[in-house]
């Protein structure tokens, strides 16, 4: 789970990251387009980005597309997230339950 903390940690790499998601299968030079980075620097985000897990790749001929892979971003999430999460959400509905009884009665 390191490499995937270090990997969310750069905001280029989250770019490249939201870039897929918006629009999966892209080759190195399209995710380039439009960047304030050589295809180089693209390139070296990439390979750290699929070194966490976080970018699949498929070769299609000679073009290599790149995936978003969520796995590791939601087990992020269901680790250091969803348990935070779980006692907010029982508090709002015990409100609202509470609330729901006390307009009853």
């Amino acid at each position: 789970m390191d490499k995937v903390f270090k990997a969310l940690a750069d905001a280029s790499r989250r770019q490249l990251l939201d870039r897929l998601q918006a629009e999966p299968g892209q080759t190195l030079g399209a995710l380039a387009e439009g960047l304030d980075m050589t295809r180089q620097a693209v390139s070296q985000h990439l390979a750290l980005l699929e070194a966490a897990n976080l970018v699949a790749t498929v070769r299609r001929g000679r073009e290599k597309l790149h995936y978003l892979n969520p796995v590791p971003i939601h087990e992020v999430h269901a680790r250091w997230i969803a348990k935070f999460e779980r006692p907010r959400l029982d508090a709002l509905a015990a409100l609202k339950h509470h609330l729901e009884g006390d307009q009853d009665g």
